[in-house]
This record gives structure tokens, C-alpha cells and sequence, in this order.
């Protein structure tokens, strides 16, 4: 029987294959791609924000042919009804009622633009986020494991669209910026876009190893003082706290418990993924900004200064 120690070795190495095999095909985007795989590998959801034509679906599809998991993509739009996504029942031949599963009955959905249906159907996706299941008619339907969720954003295009209240955008473990990329990336991208490509992405990862590789950072070790700094990290963000001259400052409200519960998953898994077997404070920094920037609020005085919630964040893990 394979020991924790010897499966963090091996995810090590399956993670650089990974990053290999997926850069086949994207080019640049280093650190989105890390996001994503860090997401996976701690049974999270992620939000991807990012202007059109970055790439983000051919990213999450390319990332499922990775892992060998079955991937979905829904087209958010305001006439999409809860059933779209979860499935519906139907009448048979024999005049009984069959259960059609949806989209969202796959490994890997790509919600894309979430924010343009009205929140009934948002709420679909999210409540079988949060249970892993759907209830259609009073019958519960489980997800198959690993079940992740990647939805995209766009940050200029706001009209018609009905953004995910933060109760709801707290369901994300991470939020993900995408970036334009580099002026030579873009240069890479042309010149291999624009004519046939046959690099095939081969399988690294079934969706049973991956479930194995979850429970295996689950398993991991946490310092006190790493867990002590990660909710002292939370809980600077809240301005009714005592000594948070900067949250009190910069911020309406600060992050929730469950903020804290995603810093020590991200951080485990981060430091698995560089080959630690116990996370530490810079595995906590490494997933601060992707963890806390959709849990904070920032208030007028800092929409007046130009000030981002990631600069916020960023003084907060330097104090």
C-alpha cells in the first residue's frame, strides 16, 4: 500500500507533467493554470475573471484532458432555466416519468459568463456546488467525484447581467485573474494558432487518482502557527475588529470562517505541489490574494483612491 509520503512524491511529478502536457496547447497563462489544477486538487470551485478571447474555455477543456475527466460547458444566458443545468424528467414510452440528467452531471463544468442568467438559475448551480448533488422532484442525484466548477466572468461587459451576490461568490474557493498575455506570448500564440497543430494531450491523471491525491492533502499536517497566522490573515480583513486600522480604513466587511477554511486547504495543497509535506506562512501568501479577493468588500474611500482589494490584502499579509 502506496504511503502519504510516497503519493506527495509522485504528485509532485504528476503535477509537472501536467503543466507540461497543457502547455501543448496554451501558451503562457502559468499562473492561472496553477489555479485551476491547485482548485482540483482541493475539491474546490473556481472563478475565472477575464476579457474574451483569452482562451479560458480551450484552458478548462484542454485541463480535463489531462486529468481524463469528463468536461461540460454551459452557455450562461438570461433565458437558461434551472433545468438546463441540472437535468429534467420526462415521459417514456411506457408513460413513466425518466430522469434526464443535465450538463452539470459531468467532472469538470465550465460555467460560462454565470453572471448573465437571472439568480433562480444561478442558484441551481450553487446549491449543487455546495451539496455535490441535485433533487429533481424530491429525488437526490449524486455528482460524480471529482465534481469541479470553473466560472468565467467578464470585468468590462456589465449590462444585462445580474452579478452573484458575496454569499454566493464565497461558494468559489478561489477567484482567478486572467491577464492579457505577454507581447512574445502573443507572438507564440499566432504563429502555432494559425496553423495545424497535431500535439495530442495525453492522459496524466484518472479522476480516480485524483480523488486518491485529495485525500492524501487532507491527510496532511498543519503547524498551529500556520493555522494561528491564516486566521489572524481572515480576520484583519473585518473593520470591526480591534486593530484593523487598514480593514477599517479600505473595507465595508472582511471576510467570513470560511475564508479560513479555504487558506489552510489552498495552503496544503500549494505545498504539496512543491513537493512539502506540511504547508508553511508562504503557502498561506501564495493562495491569500485568489482566496480573499471575492470575500472582501472594499468601501468608497478606497473606489476613491484607486485602491484594490488585492492591495489591500497584499499590506495585510505584510503587517
Amino acid at each position: 500500500m502506496t504511503s502519504d509520503t510516497d503519493a506527495l512524491k509522485t504528485m509532485v511529478e504528476k503535477y509537472q507533467r501536467l503543466r507540461d502536457e497543457i502547455a501543448k496547447v496554451i501558451i503562457g497563462q502559468d499562473k492561472a493554470v496553477d489555479s485551476l489544477l491547485l482548485s482540483i486538487f482541493s475539491g474546490g470551485h473556481c472563478l475565472l475573471v477575464g476579457v474574451p478571447g483569452l482562451a479560458k474555455t480551450l484552458m478548462v477543456n484542454t485541463l480535463s484532458q489531462a486529468l481524463g475527466l469528463k468536461f461540460n460547458r454551459i452557455q450562461f444566458t438570461p433565458d437558461l432555466m434551472p433545468s438546463d443545468i441540472t437535468g429534467t424528467e420526462i415521459l417514456d414510452e411506457n408513460r413513466r416519468f425518466k430522469f434526464v440528467k443535465g450538463p452539470i452531471f459531468a467532472n469538470v463544468l465550465l460555467a460560462d459568463e454565470i453572471n448573465r442568467t437571472p439568480p433562480k438559475t444561478q442558484s441551481a448551480l450553487l446549491e449543487a456546488m455546495q451539496e455535490k448533488k441535485v433533487t429533481v422532484s424530491g429525488n437526490s442525484y449524486r455528482l460524480e467525484a471529482p465534481f469541479f466548477v470553473l466560472a468565467t466572468q467578464n470585468p468590462i461587459e456589465q449590462e444585462g447581467t445580474y452579478p452573484l451576490p458575496e454569499a454566493q461568490l464565497d461558494r468559489f474557493m478561489l477567484n482567478v485573474k486572467l491577464d492579457y498575455p505577454s507581447f512574445d506570448e502573443e507572438m507564440d500564440i499566432v504563429k502555432r494558432t494559425t496553423v495545424s497543430n497535431s500535439d495530442e494531450v495525453q492522459v496524466v491523471l484518472t479522476a480516480e487518482e485524483i480523488v486518491s491525491l485529495q485525500q492524501v492533502i487532507e491527510r496532511m499536517p498543519v503547524p498551529d502557527n500556520v493555522v494561528r497566522y491564516a486566521v489572524g490573515l481572515v480576520s484583519s480583513t473585518r473593520p470591526d475588529g480591534e486593530g484593523n486600522a487598514l480593514a477599517k480604513k479600505y473595507l465595508s466587511w472582511g471576510a467570513g470562517p470560511r475564508a479560513s477554511q479555504y487558506l489552510i486547504i489552498g495552503a496544503r495543497t500549494h505545498a504539496a505541489m512543491h513537493g512539502k509535506f506540511s504547508p508553511d506562512r508562504e503557502d498561506v501568501d501564495a493562495v491569500a490574494e485568489e482566496v480573499l479577493r471575492h470575500r472582501v468588500v472594499r468601501n468608497y474611500f478606497a473606489e476613491a483612491e484607486g485602491i484594490s482589494t488585492d492591495t489591500v490584502i497584499a499590506e495585510l499579509k505584510n503587517k
